[in-house]
């Protein structure tokens, strides 16, 4: 069964982009056909919105190479952050009291689990226990012992397991936490779990209520299960070619994937060269300056 067709509201007055497996392509460059039509979007009055998975502590470099200076809704939902300013507007973290104890009854029922963690702030780590991949990635953190991992206040907690895959995996999960805790499922590896009530969605409400935009004025583009909650609450919701087969079941249309430039196709439609909107109908970005430093990378992305 596909989902209902929704009315377009044109014109858009926000273009809602996840990064990882959306907008970049899989090397994590951004393509010169898609930073044409972001800024012809952006030129027509529209505000580009980035909405990710990663924690803020782990999009600074990005979206510098990005050229990206406004507001972001990062860690799926649960902060806030002004990019130029390198500043938390807001953010929830889980509590560890909370949250532990799900981890091991999780663990009691589907077998040992490998372990990582988002400690809380932009100062914070990437955290893994042994084993949670082959290798360590640059910028993370090895905990000796599972007890490390909850020494800090922490932002997420990242699950994986041996045989089960991650759409059981995410749905066991969700069957041990219930409303506790939030579970998603981000990409090949990263089962997350996040505070109670915390979705892509939930941050982009958050960000509407501060710029001044409403669902009907979003287009919203993703490629993971985290992305529902989005291409739900916007106006228009788009799949990538490449995107997990429940979101593109869901989604208004399904465009070309990230390799493909799937969101420049879908935004020329909307925004062809002679488009124009006054500048005054955009919604008003964070207050910002260019002042940033250089963070770890957080794998927990899409």
């Amino acid at each position: 069964m596909t989902a209902p067709t929704r009315r377009r509201p044109p014109p858009f007055g926000v273009v809602a982009t996840d990064l990882d497996g959306t907008l970049l392509r899989g090397d994590l460059s951004l393509s010169a056909r898609t930073r044409a039509a972001l800024a012809r979007a952006e030129a027509s009055g529209a505000l580009h919105l980035v909405v990710t998975g990663r924690a803020a502590a782990g999009c600074r470099t990005l979206l510098e190479r990005l050229d990206y200076r406004g507001l972001a809704v990062c860690g799926q939902g649960a902060q806030l952050y002004d990019v130029g300013a390198d500043r938390l507007l807001s953010s929830q973290g889980l509590h560890g009291p909370t949250v532990r104890p799900l981890v091991a009854r999780i663990a009691e029922q589907a077998g040992p689990l490998r372990l990582a963690v988002v400690t809380a702030g932009l100062a914070g780590d990437f955290l893994v226990t042994p084993g949670f991949e082959s290798r360590l990635r640059h910028g993370w953190r090895l905990a000796e012992s599972p007890d490390d991992l909850w020494a800090r206040p922490v932002d997420k907690v990242l699950i994986r397991h041996d045989h089960l895959g991650d759409d059981e995996l995410a749905a066991l999960a969700r069957r041990v936490c219930a409303d506790e805790v939030a579970v998603t499922h981000s990409g090949e590896g990263l089962v997350e779990l996040l505070p109670a009530g915390v979705s892509k969605a939930s941050g982009l409400a958050a960000a509407a209520a501060l710029l001044g935009f409403t669902p009907a004025d979003t287009i919203a583009f993703g490629d993971m299960p985290n992305d529902i909650p989005m291409i739900e609450w916007a106006g228009y919701g788009v799949a990538m070619g490449n995107a997990h087969a429940e979101l593109r079941r869901r989604a208004d249309e399904t465009a070309p994937s990230n390799e493909e430039d799937g969101v420049a196709v879908v935004l020329e439609r909307y925004f062809p060269p002679d488009a124009g909107r006054p500048a005054a109908d955009r919604p008003a970005a964070a207050p910002s300056t260019t002042d940033r430093r250089e963070s770890p990378t957080d794998v927990a992305h899409a």
